[in-house]
Order: C-alpha cells, then structure tokens, then sequence
C-alpha cells in the first residue's frame, strides 16, 4: 500500500533525479548570462533550483540557514546533492499524520508556505524554476536533457 510519505518521497526522487540533469547541462561560461534585464542570470536561477531542496528542509524542520547561492557550476552541483540528502532526511523523517494537510511555516515570514501533499508545494517550485532553466539553456544554444521523457535534442 501506497502511504502519503511514500508517496511524496517517489515523486521527490523522480523530480530530484530530472532536477540534476538540468543542472548538469548549466554551462559554466555562460554564468552571467540573462535572457532580459529583468531576468534573473543563468546561474543565479541554477542557483534557485539548486537551492529548492535545502529551503525545504529548513521548512520541515522549522528551523535553519537558509542555503546559499553557488558561484561556479562545480559549487552548483556540490551544494544541489548536499541540499537534496539534507530535504531526504527530512522527508524520510516525517509521520503520515504531519504528511495529513498540514501547513507548514518559514521561521523567517512565520507565514504558511505550502502545504506538502496538496499541491505538492516545493516540487511544484522547483519544477516550475527548472522549467524556466530549460528555456535559459535552449536560447544559450544549449542541449535540454529530457525530463519526462526524451527533449527533441535526445531524438
């Protein structure tokens, strides 16, 4: 039988896994890029994403740093895989009754964030900024790995 944790904890890995190859195809020499002035850089919003796992597992545990901006893909790719154990072991940790429709709170705002199940908040945030980090990569001429399933540069 399927639990909500179980659940959650299927997709995290499944969205964690596409995540990472977004990631990985981040040039390094186009770190400074932006599509518009008003766009955040190339690595600034490889940054976001890669930050999404550690902002959620600060909000699990209702305390803690918030993580921290990477300066070359190498930190990138470092700060992604220790932000991604650090949202596991909080996942892992969760009760199915917390899991049940809670909202949960940033210490910092003390305002509700999202709700975990419904919505599936932070995935949804992190999809969605992923999402944008694939258009980035197309414009720079770059080669967007497929997510769930081959991109027309994998055909």
């Amino acid at each position: 039988m399927t639990t909500l944790k179980s659940g959650l904890i299927g997709e995290f890995e499944e969205e964690i896994a596409a995540t990472r190859k977004m990631l990985e195809a981040v040039p390094q020499d186009r770190w400074e890029w932006r599509p518009h002035e008003k766009s955040m850089t190339l690595g600034r919003l490889a940054s976001h994403v890669a930050m999404m796992p550690a902002a959620a597992a600060a909000i699990l545990r209702k305390r803690g740093p918030g993580p921290s901006e990477s300066e070359s893909k190498k930190e990138l790719l470092e700060n992604f895989e220790a932000n991604v154990a650090a949202c596991r072991e909080q996942l892992e940790a969760l009760t199915e009754e917390r899991l049940a429709g809670k909202m949960f709170v940033t210490p910092a705002i003390e305002k509700p964030v999202f709700a975990l199940l419904q919505g599936r908040g932070f995935l949804n945030h992190m999809i969605h900024h992923r999402g944008q980090l694939s258009v980035y990569l197309r414009i720079c001429g770059v080669a967007v790995p497929g997510v769930y399933g081959p991109s027309a540069d994998e055909k």
